[in-house]
């Protein structure tokens, strides 16, 4: 479509939480949004982002949304296992789609999800917002364009304070379904992927640990493993989210190296650079806590709140998803088949650590999602 000639977008929000309130703030300021209409059963969430964003239509039934004639499009920001019926529905009225990762919790249930967008033939990107930053585009840039030559390992370390991980305890019924590769450190395997999308991994083998976590909510502190591609080349993974609430970071610390047979790329994403010391209280983060003094700042994946508006990586993937929806330009937003890769991998690394052995990928090849 030519960019002189875009179209409307009658945007629908199912789910009130800080997510759909980041992106339907930036939705509110887009020139081509003319409807919002947001969905939560929660009539607090409902009332306080209906308010912010000028909602046109309110409801705690997201069908009743999703079926509204003015509607175009839809971001599906609900907690991380409600995301599959909202899909569903949103598809079949053939809605461009925006979800928050993942596309499910359960490896079947994504690779349904998966199949049915394929077949409606909806343009569906899922949000993997570490895309969206300048320093993960440039050494994407780098590895494209050959300056390390042919990428042989690649190293990740991500570091988490634990309120994000208490958090996602405590929302759900079931702590089997969480763990920090699935929930968190899908995010670091995503760069890391996408740097290597070339590549085809064959094998994983990981370890887990649990003695933070696991007697206060029966849940994983960490989790490290290597996955091995089938050119030789091998990626290894560490993800703690159980780091002190004192922690400085908010939410991540990542160090990322990559390791080419002519070069070599290190990136650090720690937010050392910026540290901020205070008697007062900081409410930065998913689950802010009142005993937090210290902050690394710029932590919090979705950017910063600043001038009263959202700057930095959610609210650029939010507008370029927009530009997409209404002039059809091309981005860099992981597609649902990409989403539903790393979920098999995050699965993945939870079963090898559970069976304390190599798991060969993919995983559900043969159809066998019992316990995925």
């Amino acid at each position: 479509m030519s960019a002189k000639h875009p179209k409307r977008i009658g945007l629908a929000i199912v789910g009130a939480g800080r997510v759909g309130l980041f992106r339907g703030e930036v939705a509110a300021r887009h020139p081509m949004v003319d409807f919002i209409g947001v969905a939560d059963v929660k009539a607090d969430r409902l009332k306080l982002v209906g308010d912010k964003v000028g909602a046109d239509f309110r409801t705690a039934d997201y069908r009743e949304l999703l079926a509204r004639p003015e509607v175009t499009a839809a971001i599906i920001a609900t907690d991380e296992h409600l995301h599959v019926a909202p899909v569903l529905a949103a598809v079949e009225r053939g809605l461009a789609l925006m979800i928050e990762k993942p596309l499910a919790t359960d490896l079947g249930e994504s690779a349904r999800v998966l199949e049915v967008i394929g077949k409606a033939g909806v343009d569906a990107v899922v949000g993997y917002t570490q895309r969206f930053r300048r320093r993960w585009l440039a050494a994407k840039e780098k590895v494209r364009t050959g300056a390390l030559g042919d990428v042989t390992l690649v190293t990740s370390r991500a570091f988490m304070n634990r309120l994000v991980a208490l958090d996602n305890y405590k929302r759900t019924d079931d702590a089997a379904t969480i763990s920090p590769m699935v929930i968190s450190g899908t995010h670091a395997l995503d760069i890391v992927m996408w740097m290597m999308e070339a590549k085809h991994p064959v094998e994983i083998y990981a370890r887990s640990v649990d003695k933070a976590l696991g007697p206060a909510c029966k849940g994983i502190d960490a989790t490290v493993g290597t996955i091995a591609f089938d050119d030789g080349s091998l990626y290894h993974a560490c993800i703690s989210w159980a780091l002190p609430v004192v922690w400085p970071g908010a939410v991540y610390s990542l160090e990322v190296g990559i390791v080419g047979v002519s070069g070599v790329l290190t990136i650090d994403d720690t937010h050392r650079d910026i540290v901020l010391a205070t008697d007062a209280a900081q409410g930065e983060g998913y689950a802010p806590d009142t005993s937090r003094r210290v902050d690394f700042l710029g932590s919090y994946p979705p950017g910063d709140m600043a001038l009263g508006e959202l700057r930095g990586p959610m609210r650029e993937e939010t507008e370029q998803w927009l530009n997409r929806v209404c002039m059809g330009l091309p981005t860099q937003h992981a597609t649902a088949a990409e989403a539903h890769d790393r979920l098999m991998l995050t699965k993945a690394f939870d079963r090898s650590a559970k069976l304390k052995r190599a798991i060969p990928l993919p995983l559900g090849a043969g159809h066998d999602w019992e316990g995925l």
